[in-house]
């Protein structure tokens, strides 16, 4: 019993502090918003912040983590809703259009994270891996959809969707992931073709 009571209130601190930091990295940055702000908009002791996280670092890891399994869970959810092949491949474009229409998009988290930091930075390495998880389901949508070089044609897909997330974001383009979608539908027919 000595555990739930010492672990319920480290997990609902952890709760609120990925929730700030949710909110104030992706809205602001993370490197513009310091601990400070992300400890009291948390409402937590600077001492949570550094039992349950260890560092700042950390806590942006676990950001984009959280962001990663929100991404993945809206896009998962979306091809599901499908049957057919062809239209659980164009479904991505579907869950992309339901982040582009949240009042609170600001692009893409993994991108604007990249912007602030280094090369070979731990950023890097977790946006890597939402990357190449995308580029492997679109792969394995592609080959699902009968398309002959399932790699080539994802790597295309992954393009039109890097391209529809810069143009929602900075042209304001609620549209976007609709364009995307008939383009890739184009592709597509143009694969299936061949």
């Amino acid at each position: 019993m000595t555990t739930e009571v010492t672990t319920a209130p480290r997990a609902a601190a952890r709760d609120r502090l990925l929730a700030a930091a949710n909110e104030l990295f992706y809205a602001e940055g993370i490197h513009t918003v310091g601990i400070d702000r992300i400890i009291e908009r948390a409402g937590v002791a600077k001492a949570s912040l550094y039992n349950t996280f260890g560092s700042k670092d950390e806590l942006i890891v676990a950001y984009l983590r959280s962001r990663q399994a929100r991404s993945q869970g809206r896009i998962t959810a979306a091809i599901e809703r499908n049957d057919e092949p062809r239209a659980r491949l164009l479904a991505v474009f579907e869950a992309q259009s339901e982040s582009f229409a949240d009042p609170a998009f600001r692009g893409c988290a993994f991108a604007n994270a990249n912007a602030e930091s280094e090369a070979g930075s731990v950023v890097e390495h977790v946006s890597g891996e939402y990357r190449r998880w995308l580029r492997a389901l679109l792969v394995e949508l592609a080959q699902a959809a009968g398309v002959s070089d399932a790699e080539v044609f994802a790597r295309r897909l992954h393009l039109l969707y890097d391209g529809a997330m810069l143009s929602a974001r900075m042209d304001h383009d609620a549209q976007a992931a609709s364009t995307a979608r008939e383009a890739a539908e184009i592709m597509l027919d143009a694969a299936l073709a061949a």
